[in-house]
């Protein structure tokens, strides 16, 4: 196999193995969220998602750029037969998180009286946040383990965890808030659940440690260690932290906008939950593109960087944007079915939120991963200065004049510049650009099922359950004529996906049937368009 085909083949291989665990956990994870937020309400709904404003945005200042330093560096050595100095890297994550990790929790406890009263205005929530910043800790290890496991591919590692923290998660909140602790039964599972989950990632971490080779010092070099992944990773890391507290900062807005309107914010949080199922197959694509990308030298392996780029974007359009637009088109019949009809608004937010992964046909999902792996650290850091400087004014202009809908405005729109920009600079400085041609039929094939599906659904008479899964069934049908069709999929591609499945085990014979059966497909149709080709010459003659 070629060098490209071979990455393609790891990567998918890995992607699926954290793919099934996303599904799995967050399958349980769904059924706990539709129990809880019908129970609470959307008015105690939207407290729960205030309650967790506070640690979510002290805890974007522990990271560093750490956990990406890991994931390169790791993936660097393995390239270059450096596998001894792996234990150093995963030695001096996890203790720098660990120490950011207490030091934030600690933070976030000390403020949780002064931002319930004076920021939040509700000042009964300030037990919850002193509970709920212990997550700060929690999610620390749990990331710096995901990391690790990223590095080495070993995604069924993260999958195990996830499904750990899903299932007490479930089991704590229902338990909770059945026994009648309402808002803080809910916090309570939240909080339990990632601290299980860190240390089962330390159990799973521990295990391919001890299985790596031993560096050469019998000391681990901690320190030299932290400060070069400290290097690599700050202006990494400050632009982590531009964007995550550009995104809490919208998130303060919100109940200062809604001082009286718990159920509105609640409302952003079922859609928000919602979008979680397009994460599935974004969510491993962006993860592994980073290691993959790591892989390459882009002065050594030009035509792999240019194949494993383009197949990236190409790929996980396919399987993305056709999800995005079916969350979109069903997206008042599914939360009805899942949430109950007292949600009323989250249709709507829904519906805008998925607009932002059809980007995904345009390089937003595959820009970012691609300059950190070439350490392109501060080039990224410029780009989220800019969405920053333009979303801050705007995110508060349109939040304050509109609420939840500027802010699903402001979220879709600040960030084009620095894609249109990032792109450009990629193919001025390494000659990849998007297959737009490619792109557009992918979108096109997407829109096509997903206007068809919209016009059924609001015609059928059958009660929602059923509706949704009519409605899934036909888009799947006619997005896959529309794609054969506009031959948005070629030989090539029927080929390169049969490669990059192949390390898939049992599924791997599913996918070559259905990849059969495509070809198929695809041969009669070319002979039909002959066929229709010579006719028309025979008339013309």
């Amino acid at each position: 196999m070629s060098k490209a085909a071979n990455i393609g083949k790891v990567s998918t291989t890995a992607s699926f193995h954290q793919l099934w665990g996303l599904v799995i956990s967050t399958i349980i994870s769904s059924i706990a969220t539709i129990f809880i937020a019908r129970l609470l309400g959307s008015n105690l709904y939207g407290l729960y998602g205030i309650v967790l404003i506070a640690p979510n945005l002290i805890g974007i200042f522990r990271d560093w750029g750490v956990n990406s330093a890991m994931i390169r560096y790791s993936a660097q050595c393995r390239g270059e037969g450096r596998d001894s100095e792996i234990r150093n890297i995963f030695a001096s994550g996890l203790i720098f998180e660990i120490a950011m990790g207490l030091a934030l929790s600690a933070l976030c406890f000390g403020l949780s009286g002064f931002l319930a009263a004076n920021v939040f205005h509700r000042p009964t929530i300030a037990p919850l946040i002193e509970l709920a910043s212990i997550s700060i800790l929690a999610i620390g290890i749990v990331n710096a383990a995901t990391a690790a496991f990223t590095s080495l591919e070993k995604m069924e590692n993260y999958s195990i965890m996830v499904i750990i923290q899903s299932i007490f998660k479930s089991i704590i909140m229902i338990a909770l808030v059945v026994e009648g602790l309402g808002t803080a039964g809910a916090v309570t599972g939240y909080t339990a659940a990632y601290a299980i989950a860190g240390t089962a990632g330390v159990l799973l971490m521990y295990r391919i440690y001890r299985k790596l080779p031993k560096p050469d010092t019998r000391k681990l070099q901690i320190k030299v260690y932290i400060k070069s992944m400290l290097r690599y990773g700050t202006p990494l890391s400050l632009a982590s932290i531009i964007g995550g507290f550009q995104s809490q900062f919208y998130a303060f807005l919100l109940p200062i906008f809604y001082v009286n309107n718990n159920a509105i914010i609640g409302n952003y949080g079922i859609a928000s939950t919602f979008v979680v199922l397009i994460a599935f197959f974004s969510t491993p694509i962006t993860t592994m593109m980073f290691p993959a990308f790591s892989k390459l030298n882009p002065e050594k392996d030009k035509d792999a960087l240019k194949n494993v780029f383009q197949f990236s974007i190409k790929y996980a359009s396919l399987l993305v944007v056709p999800v995005a637009m079916l969350v979109m088109c069903l997206a008042k019949t599914a939360v009805v079915t899942l949430f109950g009809s007292s949600y009323t608004s989250a249709p709507l937010f829904l519906a805008l939120l998925t607009v932002s992964y059809v980007f995904t046909s345009f390089g937003s999902l595959t820009g970012g991963p691609f300059l950190y792996s070439q350490g392109k650290t501060k080039l990224e850091l410029y780009f989220t200065l800019l969405t920053a400087a333009i979303g801050l004014p705007v995110g508060y202009v349109l939040i304050m004049h509109l609420g939840v809908l500027g802010l699903i405005i402001t979220s879709l729109t600040v960030g084009i510049p620095s894609y249109v920009i990032g792109l450009s600079w990629i193919y001025k400085h390494y000659g990849l650009a998007v297959q737009w041609r490619s792109s557009i039929k992918i979108v096109a094939s997407s829109l096509s099922a997903a206007a068809l599906t919209y016009t059924l659904e609001t015609t059928l008479p059958f009660s929602s359950w059923i509706n949704l899964i009519i409605g899934v069934v036909f888009f799947t049908i006619i997005f896959l004529v529309a794609t054969l069709l506009i031959g948005t999929l070629d030989k090539d591609d029927i080929y390169n996906l049969r490669g990059m499945t192949s390390g898939l085990g049992p599924l791997h014979k599913i996918i070559d049937r259905i990849l059969n059966l495509m070809e198929k497909i695809m041969a009669a149709i070319a002979i039909v368009k002959l066929a229709l080709s010579n006719k028309v010459e025979k008339k013309k003659v």
